[in-house]
């Protein structure tokens, strides 16, 4: 019998230690992707292309700024374009809290070119860390090389805000598996424009309409056979309940409408001629930032459209809004 126990007790300190070595590992040795030497020339047709990504496609600017939700789909904030500090956290479903990072010069000045490129497409920060993926840096790893480098011109070329940013906080094991998540980037060609299909493809994977518009099978993760049939929920802090609309081809998505209207309902909320309503705590509002995917052109708007109509149709009725005390779905 004491040999038995002493078998068993070795057992379980090679386990303990097995598992305390690959925990040791994931947390000290990962994400093991080396900044490129990267030099991205700044031009002004580099930074206008940038502009017009960071801001109406990938919408980098949606989450790096702070964004007035006393308006309907919450625009930013003039004077806090690019410094972040917006909160993403438990109540959203997220395993910890997540602070958006400032990314004027004023926070990057001391960042290489390959540094940014890494973090924007294989979410590794300057000093290493594996960023959460709530940043789409998977789908930027996925973009035309040329496309990130505009980004980063752009960056670049935006007025600096001094914001101290918190610290985000993730929840065990999250903390350590978060580590083993990032990839170095695979970058695909944007497709020429006559393609429309491939093009439209290109840019809803860069733009990341997949991580809102599908919903979660458990805590931070997207349940990918249900992509693009909406459904995702976000919790304002008045309690209430917005969710994410059903895309794909089906009755209860897109099924109905034609290329012109869904252009135009994303052109009606452009700012040269939408002012955003003033909205009440408890009344419906929307996380979509429609006032700067209304800056996309009808062409890529358009391309966009016929791509989503190839997606399998997914039989998916979202109730969008609950109001505060409501009974979520």
């Amino acid at each position: 019998m004491k040999r038995i126990l002493k078998f068993v007790g070795i057992l379980l300190l090679l386990l303990i230690l097995s598992v305390g070595g690959l925990a040791a590992y994931v947390k000290l040795a990962l994400p093991n992707i080396e900044a490129p030497d990267l030099v991205v020339e700044v031009t002004p047709e580099k930074v206008e292309r940038g502009k017009y990504l960071a801001t109406h496609v990938m919408a980098c600017m949606d989450c790096h700024s702070k964004r007035d939700f006393s308006k309907f789909s919450g625009p930013p904030v003039a004077d806090s374009w690019g410094s972040g500090g917006d909160k993403f956290g438990h109540e959203m479903g997220l395993p910890g809290e997540i602070f958006i990072p400032n990314i004027t010069p004023s926070k990057l000045a001391d960042w290489t070119d390959g540094e940014l490129y890494r973090a924007i497409t294989s979410g590794v920060a300057k000093d290493g860390r594996a960023l959460f993926n709530i940043m789409p840096y998977q789908a930027y790893g996925m973009a035309d090389k040329r496309d990130i480098e505009a980004v980063i011109a752009y960056i670049r070329s935006i007025q600096p805000v001094d914001n101290e940013v918190a610290p985000r906080i993730l929840d065990f094991p999250v903390n350590l598996l978060v580590n083993t998540i990032p990839v170095p980037a695979d970058h695909k060609p944007i497709p020429d424009k006559s393609n429309t299909i491939e093009y439209g493809r290109y840019l809803t994977t860069v733009a990341g309409c997949v991580d809102c518009h599908t919903p979660m099978s458990s805590p931070g993760k997207l349940d990918m056979t249900r992509a693009f049939a909406g459904g995702f929920e976000f919790q304002f802090p008045d309690g209430s309940v917005v969710r994410s609309v059903n895309i794909t081809p089906h009755a209860t998505g897109l099924g109905a409408w034609s290329k012109d209207m869904f252009v135009n309902k994303f052109k009606g909320y452009n700012l040269e001629t939408y002012t955003p309503a003033n909205v009440a705590p408890g009344e419906f509002n929307t996380v979509m930032p429609w006032t700067m995917y209304a800056g996309m052109t009808e062409e890529d708007l358009g391309a966009i459209f016929e791509y989503l109509r190839t997606l399998k149709p997914l039989e998916n009725t979202v109730e969008r809004f609950s109001g505060p005390g409501e009974k979520t779905m």
